[in-house]
């Protein structure tokens, strides 16, 4: 019998439990005001740790899930080794200085009470603010000098993570949603995974409680009081709906039968059989049944060549769930708790300014700081009308730094995010593209470029034209310009 869960070395010196115990249910507990005493709250973690469940997952916006947790941790100052503990900054967008980042981590270090966060993971709601290559540089620096042991990403799809890779940052995970229903993160985020060694964490590996015997062969409820299951709900019905969810539920009831073990364990199983899969994250309940027993049941068997034949067959009959990971944080359709984001995102301020053109009524522009355009004598973009016209583009970060030296498909992700934002403040989005000009350097590295092009304008479709141009300025690979047209 499996008496602990499986362990596996996330980075260089961190061994963690394959089950992690998210602390998301303590901001529930805490909401109507009533804060957890942490002694109490760290005996039941202490259970959990004493029984290998020793690596808890939490965040800044989980209430007092750091605190209590670093009640935990003193327990184990003086008899080791302590449990391990992960958590997250989620900052609103804006300047990320040396000393708003430094803030933000030492607040973690001191709810926590230790010297060096085994994990710390970073959120950012929009790429079009560039600042978040700021935050990972800073927070690599601190993880240099000690303060912080590794560094993780949460709901950050394929082409971002490659990114911040492709710029020096040192990244060993990315948490992610992940499940029978939503398989996203299987598809080109687990490529990159194999290719650079960063390991994901899965939450939503039980959709919110959805993957169970319990919603076996039952009718569709018709309404969702709870937050978290009304999220996961949200994705069973884009996955296609209730029939093809219980399609999938019936297929894992099956073999759940045919291995002795729970529909939930055979969930979690088939994300955990992923190379890229680290580990799953599973509610820590403070005060509740535990199911600690159950969830061992998914070290005591393995899923086979039928198995996976009953599953992908019942795959066939969903939809894919649009996008990339994360991108329900920051495009429809918003599958979060909420379900609707978009207050929140169109509240984050601009990063550009549009400023009227003197001399010109009705004309507006925009400077992105970059050092070459007061030199040159060009603004980052111009709006004359209904039409926006944005400059050849290159991936200048501030005044002159270049992103990812030698990455174009890197590059060209960085130079789309800086596109659109510059469109954002003269009224128009990438939505309203109808022309893009690609200029590169070298044109054996057209495909990373395109796909990165394809990723923004596959469903827009605008007019394109792609050019080996010879030698850019300095490490720039690729150059991009595009036309809008603002339409009613």
């Amino acid at each position: 019998m499996q008496a602990h869960p499986e362990r596996t070395l996330l980075a260089p010196g961190l061994e963690i439990s394959r089950l992690v115990c998210g602390l998301w249910q303590v901001a529930d507990i805490e909401k109507d005001g009533t804060i957890i005493d942490p002694e109490q709250g760290a005996d039941a973690l202490e259970a959990y740790a004493r029984a290998g469940f020793d690596t808890f997952d939490m965040a800044d916006h989980y209430g007092s899930a750091e605190i209590i947790t670093g009640h935990l941790l003193k327990r184990f100052a003086a008899v080791g080794p302590r449990p391990r503990a992960f958590t997250k900054w989620c900052p609103e967008p804006g300047p990320m200085t040396r000393d708003i980042v430094r803030r933000g981590v030492e607040e973690r270090l001191q709810r926590l009470g230790v010297d060096r966060i085994d994990l710390l993971q970073f959120h950012w709601w929009t790429f079009e603010h560039p600042a978040w290559l700021d935050a990972l540089h800073e927070m690599q620096a601190m993880k240099q000098e000690g303060l912080i042991g590794a560094l993780g990403l949460t709901n950050v799809d394929a082409a971002h993570l490659a990114l911040a890779l492709a710029d020096g940052i040192e990244i060993a995970s990315n948490q992610v949603s992940f499940s029978l229903v939503d398989r996203r993160a299987a598809g080109a985020l687990s490529d990159l995974c194999a290719t650079s060694g960063v390991k994901l964490l899965a939450y939503g590996t039980l959709c919110g409680g959805f993957l169970s015997e319990k919603w076996l062969g039952q009718p569709e409820p018709a309404s969702i009081a709870d937050w978290s299951r009304s999220k996961y709900k949200r994705f069973i019905d884009t996955a296609g709906g209730w029939e093809p969810y219980q399609a999938i539920l019936r297929a894992a009831s099956e073999i759940a039968r045919k291995h002795g073990v729970s529909l939930s364990n055979v969930a979690s199983r088939w994300v955990l059989e992923h190379e890229a899969v680290a580990a799953t994250i599973i509610g820590a309940r403070l005060g509740e049944s535990e199911h600690r027993d159950d969830n061992l049941n998914v070290f005591r068997f393995a899923l086979d060549a039928e198995d996976h034949a009953l599953l992908d067959a019942a795959f066939a009959e969903t939809k894919p769930i649009p996008g990339d990971c994360g991108d329900e944080y920051r495009k429809p359709p918003f599958l979060t708790a909420s379900g609707d984001l978009s207050h929140h995102l169109d509240a984050i301020p601009s990063v550009y300014q549009a400023e009227p053109v003197p001399g010109r009524p009705g004309r507006l522009r925009v400077s992105s700081g970059s050092i070459w355009e007061p030199i040159a004598g060009y603004s980052r973009a111009v709006r004359i009308g209904n039409r926006v016209l944005v400059s050849g583009t290159t991936a200048t970060h501030g005044t002159d730094r270049c992103v990812a030296p030698g990455d174009a498909g890197a590059q060209a992700t960085y130079i789309l995010d800086k596109i659109a934002a510059s469109l954002n403040p003269l009224g128009a989005k990438m939505e309203d593209v109808v022309r893009t000009r690609i200029y590169l350097k070298d044109a054996e590295k057209w495909e990373p470029v395109s796909r990165a092009h394809g990723r923004v304008f596959g469903t827009v479709l605008p007019a394109n034209t792609l050019i080996e141009a010879g030698n850019l300025i300095g490490d720039y690979e690729v150059e991009i310009e595009v036309e809008a047209i603002v339409e009613g």
